[in-house]
């Protein structure tokens, strides 16, 4: 289980050096063998087990067969929460907000990290990996980048669930499960348009998701945190 309180129980300022340290051990390191294992599975997915994706095809064909009038726009708007522009748009935003109510920016920055190394890992992943997409009607203009892993899937993951985490904070309960339910719904919903509009087969997604997952994890231990003890003052 994630620490919900770790950015509570110490609130000093990290040092330069702290700071230059922890993100290159903590964050760094574990990120570059994250990278290497999602080569890997990419690797295995386009090479030794290329007929397990073509048995994905299927997956897609049915996804077409479901599409209708409604669920094309609607699949449309909810693509749109997973784009760059969306992504680093509500990133900023919310990440200066924080900044602001908390003065601490090395807990506001804490999202912007888990989007940064899943950037970083699902575009030089996709440089390895050349993987097309579903040989299906897609309804959106495809990419430059392969469709090995998916970015829109991994963005909206680090991004939104991030902001979960963070919505713990909230004082109001009716208020803080409101904001945490809608944040954890925003990112199924990428995941199901990208799926839907032929975008990605369903391996894409699911290794998608799993960078977005460890990126979230990445970002919320990025800095060395000290609990607070009983004895001063703490739980």
């Amino acid at each position: 289980m994630l620490d919900l309180d770790r950015w509570a129980d110490d609130t000093s300022a990290p040092g330069g050096r702290e700071v230059r340290r922890d993100l290159g051990l903590r964050v760094g390191v574990p990120a570059a063998v994250w990278w290497a294992v999602v080569v890997g599975l990419g690797l295995l997915l386009t090479g030794p087990l290329a007929g397990l994706r073509e048995r994905e095809t299927a997956v897609s064909e049915w996804f077409v067969q479901q599409r209708t009038a409604a669920l094309d726009t609607l699949t449309e708007v909810w693509s749109v929460l997973g784009t760059t522009e969306t992504i680093i748009g509500i990133c900023v935003v919310v990440s200066g907000v924080v900044w602001w109510r908390t003065r601490q920016w090395w807990y506001a920055v804490v999202p912007a990290i888990a989007v940064a190394v899943q950037a970083a890992v699902f575009m030089l992943a996709a440089l390895v990996v050349s993987a097309e997409r579903p040989e299906v009607e897609q309804l959106d203009p495809a990419p430059p980048t392969s469709s090995f892993p998916s970015g829109h899937s991994g963005a909206s993951i680090a991004l939104y669930v991030s902001l979960a985490l963070m919505a713990q904070r909230i004082g109001q309960p009716w208020l803080r499960v409101s904001v945490t339910i809608v944040l954890s719904v925003l990112p199924l919903l990428v995941v199901y348009s990208r799926l839907y509009r032929g975008m990605h087969y369903p391996s894409d997604v699911v290794v998608g998701v799993l960078n977005g997952l460890v990126c979230v994890v990445l970002g919320w231990y990025w800095l060395r945190r000290t609990p607070r003890r009983v004895e001063d003052g703490g739980v």
